[in-house]
């Protein structure tokens, strides 16, 4: 009986520390995920400094992302009140900074 109490310890530390460490594994993947974006935000920011406008597709180019990705970055901007977006559908959208 004892032994099997043991066992059940054993096997509930072992479980423990896994957790632990599987829970700062995905804490620091997704803190570089959360750079990464940020980072590429910068980048359509500084775009956006030197050309004065930007598209969607000029941000997919530059940061070699989907179009949806490109989407999220320049709507995530847009709720930030960094940047603006002009026109409504299509070729004519393009965005401009505040």
């Amino acid at each position: 009986m004892l032994y099997l109490i043991i066992f059940f310890c054993l096997v509930l530390i072992i479980y423990l520390v896994y957790k632990i460490n599987s829970s700062s594994s995905l804490r620091k993947a997704n803190e570089a995920r959360l750079k990464k974006k940020e980072l590429a935000k910068e980048k359509i920011l500084e775009l956006l400094n030197k050309q004065g406008r930007i598209t969607n597709d000029e941000v997919e180019k530059m940061l070699g992302v989907s179009h949806a990705t490109a989407t999220r970055y320049l709507e995530e901007l847009e709720q930030e009140n960094k940047i603006t977006q002009q026109g409504n559908i299509g070729r004519d959208v393009f965005y401009k900074k505040i």
